[in-house]
């Protein structure tokens, strides 16, 4: 393959910011406790008073899908993400009192439409949110956002896990997760652009 097209490919999906303090720390659904231990890192370290875990489960399994690293140390039956991550975010050190519980969700879309319908609920309207997911993820996952939340300015923190920026074309998971992304951009944003058409974004 060639090097460009391995750049122009790695530097579209994988996203990253510098990040700075924020309203709140966002973290879409998944199996890996290496996303919610990162948005515990930074909740620590000040980067935003709440933390939202989001996700039931997925909607192809149609339960959890059971906890993908480090099972002996997360050993309990978790039966949705957002418990799974929760418990996770309590162990690292995250007070009960902010973390904000998603619990429905079951794919990328409905965890930042049911993220927004949680804030909204809440009064919380971030002007700033940190977005902590998986790296391969972290394009779909801004573009989904950033369509529920048009005000707000997002900060990806991607979490890598076993695919990174710098090996994802070299294994067939990689090129399997990668492109599978891009392909899903094009399949899944044709509706989100579409319902754009005559509203003031869509004339932007």
């Amino acid at each position: 393959m060639k090097q460009r097209m391995i750049d122009d490919i790695t530097n579209f999906v994988f996203l990253e910011d510098e990040l700075e303090r924020a309203d709140v720390i966002l973290i879409p659904g998944g199996s890996y406790p290496e996303l919610p231990e990162r948005a515990a890192q930074l909740w620590r370290e000040g980067y935003a008073p709440y933390v939202v875990p989001s996700g039931r489960y997925s909607i192809t399994l149609g339960k959890f899908a059971g906890v993908k690293s480090k099972p002996e140390q997360y050993a309990k039956p978790y039966t949705t993400e957002c418990g799974f991550y929760t418990d996770v975010l309590l162990a690292g050190g995250v007070d009960q009192g902010s973390i904000l519980r998603e619990e429905e969700a079951q794919f990328t879309a409905q965890n930042a439409r049911f993220t927004k319908k949680l804030l909204d609920a809440e009064g919380i309207r971030p002007q700033k949110a940190i977005l902590c997911c998986k790296g391969y993820h972290s394009r779909r996952c801004l573009m989904y956002y950033q369509f529920c939340f048009p005000e707000t300015d997002f900060l990806i923190a991607p979490v890598c896990v076993n695919v990174t920026r710098e090996n994802w074309y070299r294994t067939d998971l990689g090129l399997e997760k990668v492109l599978g992304e891009l392909t899903r951009l094009g399949t899944q944003f044709m509706p989100e652009w579409q319902a754009l058409k005559g509203s003031p974004e869509g004339s932007v």
